[in-house]
């Protein structure tokens, strides 16, 4: 299978490529922002009529929160206008077409939401995102929409690239574990104005799920996210048991100033994922058998440092 990725140098993206090719022999064509702007659509056709891939996942975003408010012009074409781009691309060639999207299309009251639940975003990025949702659904002649949760893993394009809590679940394990395996503290946030719950996932595992989408040839809405849900503070102490570190050094504070901006962080943003996985033909993994791979991973890092 030939798939056209976008977003390969970001982490979800890396993961991406790494199953891809490393794990499932797929030949990955990845090109750069800096070879292919996705928000130029003659461009992006050109780009996909020249490779003609069987398969496009769509995993590019402007990756500045900040910003996304502030420039809210290029916001739009960066995402919304991108992915209609892709889309159009895929159309021409009759390419399978994965947005990857995420659990934060919800507002943090719907969960645990089920695929055919309608979003209801309250910050920026979640708006943009269920508005390209909206793209595919409406455009794509074999299109499918891969949100993803609390996504956990190492950046296989940068694996040494610093890592830090945010007002979500990414980097939350690998954070902590920083700090904990180097004697230091580690202060993990709780309290309002946080995605204090989710249904976190690996990325590779996410990257399976897609790749076994893409095998089948399924449309539509897809989570594609672990099989059990935890709140932020269940997963700072998951993870300490699993990589047997020192719970005496973790410590549970509230959140600083300036973390929650732009609209609000959805509070709960749990996703139940039953008919993906019978969809997929796949039983979603538990929390501690994701960790376990996960430890696994950043060990291995550890030893290409």
């Amino acid at each position: 299978m030939r798939i056209y990725l976008t977003g390969a140098s970001g982490f979800v993206g890396s993961n991406l490529a790494y199953v891809f090719a490393a794990e499932r022999g797929a030949e990955v064509v990845a090109p750069g922002h800096e070879h292919v702007d996705l928000t130029d659509e003659l461009v992006v056709r050109r780009s996909v009529l020249a490779t003609r891939p069987d398969a496009i996942v769509h995993a590019a975003i402007w990756n500045d929160p900040a910003a996304l408010g502030s420039d809210r012009r290029r916001a739009w074409d960066e995402y919304v206008g991108a992915t209609r781009n892709v889309v159009a691309a895929a159309n021409a060639v009759d390419a399978h077409v994965v947005l990857i999207s995420t659990d934060w299309v919800f507002d943090g009251t719907q969960g645990p939401a089920p695929e055919g639940e309608p979003p209801n975003p309250i910050n920026t990025y979640g708006f943009l995102k269920a508005c390209s949702e909206l793209i595919v659904t409406e455009n794509a002649a074999r299109g499918a929409i891969a949100r993803i949760a609390g996504v956990q893993g190492i950046h296989r394009a940068r694996p040494q690239t610093p890592r830090a809590q945010d007002a979500g679940f990414g980097y939350l394990v690998a954070s902590l574990v920083d700090a904990l395996r180097s004697g230091q503290r580690f202060a993990v946030w709780d309290g309002p104005g946080l995605n204090q719950l989710a249904t976190p996932t690996l990325a590779t595992d996410a990257a399976e799920l897609v790749w076994r989408a893409l095998q089948r040839e399924v449309t539509g809405m897809l989570h594609c996210c672990g099989g059990e849900h935890v709140d932020r503070v269940g997963l700072a102490r998951r993870a300490i048991e699993v990589f047997e570190l020192d719970g005496e050094l973790l410590d549970v504070v509230p959140p600083p100033e300036g973390v929650v901006s732009d609209g609000g962080i959805p509070r709960d943003t749990r996703l139940d994922a039953t008919e993906t996985a019978a969809r997929l033909g796949v039983e979603l993994p538990g929390l501690d058998a994701m960790l376990r791979r996960l430890r696994s991973q950043v060990e291995s890092s550890w030893s290409l440092a």
